[in-house]
């Protein structure tokens, strides 16, 4: 038998399936979707079985070396979708199969260096091979990388051989367990053969004479006051074995989930229900898009639909944008569905994102919640997928295979023929203008589930205040409320649309603005460590004094950070007590949860916060929103940035007035009579999406039309214009009058760690040659590529065009 193997080399030139001979003894254990380690060139490396055939048109072929799996890890159905991504993504396939496996499980090769003449071998590597026949070749050349010219020598010779092993990653944890062989009546007579000193090995047997079963070593020398000695003797004269047990690292340990019932559902709530139990009844895919305003109750819908299909035997994808967000869903999934529930997330460590894939991977729960990647999930029996804030920029992956969690839910959804639903206040225009055709299923909540009234918006045009006299970051109509909510006793949520201290340093004399010297961009300036930080590639310096360009001592900082609001808010309101949520107070593991937390228990009057903040938190005291920055992203390069505002301001508006008490919404804005802004104020989207939908069909940007991206870069900018032309040479060339290619022109960011950027833009409608003629170009560069000198990215889809 043969198998068909898929390399864990990302390049253009091995991009195939390469045929391996299987091993007797192991023709009836391998399957398809198992990990393998397989000899290629010199070295032995990880593949996937992807086919087992009986033929190969290879003459000399060579064998599989090593299994990895028991049971294969990617199923029949998640072979076909790594086929259906590595097409739509233009990826290649092992990536499109490692993106759907957790970290762990991706290995890593091991060199050594075998002695095979310790007689012949030179004076200076004789010391290493004394005692041993096989040293790693890290362990060599890391202690003198002066001996790497004569380890090749001996090498050549024969002296030495190189070997490459691989290791998986992923450890599995486990617990020394002691268990009791003897009843408690044996234990009884046996005592008394123990002799008299053996104090310890008495007070072990009294321990098993009155608990029953196993427990941890190290647990049973706590409770006995012993020591491992004395354990050990028992284990020798067989009253006591021991053995290791596996055991899951799991994140929530030490939380406590309270048990829910499902609640009373609203008229409205049963009415958009009913379609889609008829789904999960009836086994048949559908597409919904549940679109209901914040606050309607889309949480409680997901939960009861979710019942449904376990009660049925099935299991259900649950997808959050961010880990932010996670928390509280969390919370909400654990507090129904108890330990059913598998959680998969970026702030899991590599041990815990490993054990609740297992989990999952072995049948043992039903329910994934997680961020994008958790769509894998190793499900074989699905019967609802549910894609939260469907709109979230975050479910569009921008590393290769570029893949949208949406498309590959809806893939799995037809596979499964079960329901995916989509759920927002604001849906991405793509996704409502689908629902429009009838492509999606619209559902639609109109109403808070507790009948209360949205939110009042009240915008205040900054403009107006500087002319009043007022230079405070807040309005003079913002600062009113608040302080009137502290006098109140209750919660407000401050948004700020960036991090850091402030967005870029100027000095006012000459105009020059620090940037960073690896990338076309500006510093931002962080005051806890007074550092000027490039986002971007992360490089550091210290904060500058004076000008290096005219010496000037008039540097001044331009912008608003979150920390330079948190020092504002200390000076204007002294007795606020604040909690701030960014990117730099949540790096550590668990902090959104500890602060999100603190929040919830009342520790804090003010919650400030960067977008994170904006969608997904429910905590009844919060009355007051203020935005302290409405139109920062309406002035980024991309048709999206009138979107995604409306967006970001609904979402954070829906936090107030979530429960009894009403809720305002300030937001401060320089261009009040955009229309993105204006409409938040009536929490009308249906406006807004007809006003954008014009806008798109003039400008010819989606839904009205397809968009691929091509971004090259290199070290030399003539070579990156040279490729770029090329490329949208042969692209014009080759496609229809009707689509619209663009470019090349530089990238908004034209220079990122040292290396040029240039893009071109295709907007076409429909065009059946286009994948293969990106294909063709991908060809075409692959051995450069493969070199790293030059980087070619095609995305199909794009969300960021920075």
């Amino acid at each position: 038998m043969i198998a068909r193997v898929v390399v864990d080399v990302p390049s253009g030139q091995t991009d195939r399936l390469f045929d391996y001979k299987i091993p007797a003894e192991w023709s009836h254990i391998l399957e398809k979707g198992m990990r393998v380690v397989v000899p290629f060139g010199p070295r032995s490396i990880q593949g996937f079985v992807v086919e087992i055939i009986e033929t190969s048109t290879v003459d000399k072929l060579k064998e599989i070396k090593d299994i990895l799996d028991v049971t294969p890890v990617l199923t029949e159905e998640l072979l076909k979708l790594g086929d259906w991504l590595t097409e739509q993504t233009l990826s290649y396939k092992i990536s499109a199969y490692q993106v759907m496996l957790p970290a762990a499980l991706k290995t890593k090769v091991e060199k050594k260096l075998v002695c095979l003449k310790p007689q012949h071998l030179p004076f200076l590597l004789q010391p290493f091979f004394e005692k041993q026949s096989i040293m790693s070749w890290n362990e060599i050349v890391e202690t003198n990388p002066s001996l790497l010219k004569t380890i090749k020598e001996a090498v050549k010779e024969g002296l030495l051989e190189v070997e490459y092993s691989v290791k998986d990653k992923g450890k599995k944890q486990t617990h020394r367990m002691i268990e009791c062989l003897f009843s408690k009546e044996q234990l009884v007579s046996l005592i008394d053969t123990l002799p008299q000193r053996a104090e310890k090995q008495i007070a072990i047997v009294h321990y098993f004479m009155n608990n029953v079963g196993k427990v941890p070593l190290i647990r049973l020398i706590e409770l006995t006051d012993s020591s491992r000695s004395s354990v050990k003797a028992l284990v020798d004269k067989g009253i006591l074995i021991e053995k290791d047990e596996e055991f899951y690292r799991d994140p929530f340990l030490n939380e406590q989930f309270e048990q829910t019932k499902p609640l009373p559902l609203t008229e409205q709530q049963q009415q958009v229900t009913i379609p889609i139990l008829t789904s999960i009844e009836e086994n048949v895919h559908h597409t919904f898009l549940l679109h209901g305003v914040t606050g309607s109750g889309k949480t409680e819908i997901y939960l009861q639909v979710i019942e449904r299909a376990l009660s049925k035997g099935q299991e259900a994808i649950v997808l959050v944008p961010e880990i932010s967000l996670t928390p509280q869903m969390v919370e909400r999934f654990k507090g129904r569905f108890g330990s059913q529930v598998a959680v998969l997330h970026s702030g899991l460590s590599l041990g815990e994102k490993y054990d609740e894939w297992r989990k999952i991977h072995r049948k043992e729960v039903r329910v994934a919640v997680g961020a994008r990647s958790a769509i894998f999930a190793p499900f074989e029996n699905l019967g609802v997928i549910i894609i939260d804030e469907e709109h979230e920029g975050s479910y569009k992956q921008e590393e290769m295979p570029r893949y949208h969690a949406r498309d590959v839910a809806i893939f799995r959804g037809q596979f499964y023929h079960c329901p995916v639903i989509l759920g927002s206040a604001t849906p991405s225009l793509e996704t409502f203008a689908r629902a429009k055709v009838g492509r999606y299923e619209l559902l639609t909540l109109g109403v808070r589930v507790n009948k209360g009234p949205l939110p009042t918006v009240d915008v205040v045009d900054m403009r107006e205040e500087l002319r009043a006299g007022n230079r405070s970051m807040f309005s003079i109509a913002l600062f009113e409320k608040m302080q009137d909510r502290l006098n109140k006793k209750e919660q407000m949520v401050l948004l700020l649309n960036r991090r850091g201290f402030s967005t870029f340093v100027m000095c006012r004399d000459c105009g020059f603005v620090a940037t960073c010297e690896h990338c076309d961009i500006s510093f931002t300036y962080h005051k806890s460590n007074h550092s000027l930080k490039c986002h971007y590639c992360g490089h550091e310096e210290r904060m500058i004094s004076t000008c290096p360009s005219c010496a000037s001592e008039h540097v001044r900082f331009f912008g608003t950070g979150t920390q330079r609001v948190e020092e504002e808010l200390g000076k204007v309101l002294p007795e606020a007590r604040v909690i701030r949520m960014d990117v730099d107070t949540t790096r550590r593991k668990g902090a959104h949860q500890k602060l999100l937390k603190d929040f919830g228990n009342g520790k804090a009057d003010i919650l400030l916060g960067t977008q994170m903040i904006a969608k997904g938190l429910d905590f009844p005291n919060i009355t007051l929103v203020g935005v302290l920055t409405a139109d920062t992203m309406l002035h980024l390069p991309d048709f999206r940035s009138s979107e995604r505002t409306f967006q970001l301001l609904t979402q954070v508006s829906g936090r107030a007035g979530r429960h009894k008490l009403p809720g305002e919404v300030i937001v401060q804005t320089y261009t009040p009579e955009h229309y993105s802004i204006e409409l938040v104020k009536e929490h009308d989207y249906v406006s807004f999406f007809q006003r954008e939908m014009f806008i798109r069909k003039n400008s010819g940007y989606p839904p009205y039309f397809h968009i691929a991206l091509i971004n090259v870069s290199h070290q030399e900018l003539p070579k990156v214009i040279h490729v770029t032309e090329k490329i949208t040479h042969f692209i014009k060339e080759q496609l229809s009058n009707e689509a619209n290619v663009l470019g090349p022109v530089a990238s908004p960011v034209a220079r990122i760690k040292d290396r040029y950027r240039y893009q071109c833009m295709i907007k076409y409608k429909n065009e059946p040659a286009l994948g293969k003629i990106l294909r063709e170009i991908q060809q075409h560069y692959s051995r450069e590529v493969s070199q790293g000198e030059l980087l070619i990215s095609i995305d199909m889809n794009p969300q960021m065009f920075m």
